[in-house]
């Protein structure tokens, strides 16, 4: 498994090239670069692609915001233009709007409908589509992800992992059930303040990495957010999460 950060986790930092040294000062093997700070257009892509072509840290995802549900194929047109330039493989998504529950027979027919095509698009530049896991949004559960990959039937639709925290039970089953789709993992790690993996429970992440390495697992994990702010010390708190990370999974 290859161990980085998105760049969300360091949207303090403006500068493409400075968040491209930081990950080669502390060890990340990948970076995902976002769509809200760092990578918005085709030729600051091809900038970050060259500058972690020169560290040799790889590229490993675009997390590009678009929603599925906004029907806007030139955007998304657009945002794989953009992966693509930087040699991103995986596109990372908002599937919806609304929760699996809350969403209708008609608005998940649309979903499902505007998958298909944007999976199509996707495969012209060799990209997979992720959507991410998380509430408000139709990939709030194991089950309903299932249901829409099913349906959308495309080679190039999958998901990441990402951990619904405290409900372990629960991560552990999404893992099994989804192994054969997960292409990317998002760990929020437990050094950051907002304690997603609550230090009361320091096994609870030990448990999901075992799970993945079970389930044959070996692609990208990376960190999301570590402490929050440059005051709190997040470049050093970063280091330690990702040493930490490679110690369990290499």
């Amino acid at each position: 498994m290859q161990v980085g950060f998105t760049t969300v986790t360091l949207r303090q930092i403006k500068e493409i090239e400075k968040v491209v040294a930081v990950a080669s000062n502390i060890g990340a093997e990948c970076i995902e670069w976002g769509a809200d700070v760092h990578v918005k257009d085709v030729e600051t892509a091809k900038r970050a692609k060259k500058l972690c072509d020169a560290a040799g840290i790889d590229i490993c995802s675009y997390g590009s915001y678009y929603r599925v549900g906004s029907n806007n194929m030139a955007e998304w047109e657009r945002v794989c233009k953009i992966a693509s330039s930087m040699g991103a493989g995986i596109v990372r998504v908002w599937l919806g709007s609304a929760d699996s529950e809350k969403t209708d027979e008609a608005t998940y027919s649309a979903l499902v409908s505007e998958v298909k095509a944007m999976c199509g698009i996707a495969a012209e530049y060799g990209i997979i589509v992720c959507p991410e896991c998380h509430g408000n949004t139709y990939n709030n559960n194991t089950d309903a992800f299932l249901k829409i990959q099913k349906a959308a039937a495309c080679d190039n639709f999958k998901t990441y992992f990402q951990s619904r925290y405290r409900r372990k039970e629960y991560d552990l089953d999404r893992i099994e059930r989804t192994a054969q789709y997960i292409d990317c993992v998002h760990i929020s790690y437990s050094e950051q303040l907002r304690e997603q993996f609550p230090k009361i429970n320091p096994s609870y992440i030990n448990a999901l990495l075992d799970k993945l390495k079970a389930v044959g697992y070996n692609k990208s994990i990376l960190i999301e957010f570590t402490y929050y702010s440059m005051q709190h010390g997040l470049v050093s708190c970063l280091k330690r999460d990702i040493a930490k990370l490679k110690s369990k999974v290499k």
